[in-house]
């Protein structure tokens, strides 16, 4: 198997009233590390649902040979209460950092047959904008 390909969500791309650009900038991957700057959210309705903090915004795609968005599941690790979830048809997610030189972002391939793969990508480059 293959490591998914991770990547930062197009700026304009809107979570919930957020668009990724508010919540990221120059957030780049470069093998199994993420780097850029999160901005502090205080408002809005990831704020209301997730609490106040710092969003990161990506986009999944290039799936192992067999294996469709269906058969990937993404999340933070450790995680402020969702744990894995598998991806949806826009093959996106926004994800709290709560703490970036703890936390881990996990992509975990996995379907009966083809195999698992499980990806941790490294997010202790981040910087935390604390400016709202």
């Amino acid at each position: 198997m293959t490591s998914a390909t991770v990547s930062p969500e197009d700026g304009s791309t809107d979570f919930w009233g957020t668009t990724a650009s508010q919540m990221q900038s120059n957030v780049s991957v470069s093998g199994k590390k993420i780097t850029g700057t999160l901005n502090k959210l205080t408002s809005g309705q990831l704020v209301t649902d997730w609490g106040e903090g710092y969003f990161l915004a990506l986009k999944f795609d290039n799936f192992s040979t067999g294996l469709t968005y269906a058969d990937v599941k993404v999340g933070m690790s450790p995680s402020v209460s969702s744990g894995l979830v598998t991806l949806d048809s826009d093959k996106n997610g926004v994800f709290k950092v709560t703490d970036k030189d703890v936390q881990k972002l996990v992509v975990r391939q996995e379907k009966s047959g083809v195999g698992r793969l499980t990806d941790y990508y490294d997010l202790s480059e981040l910087v935390l904008n604390e400016e709202d």
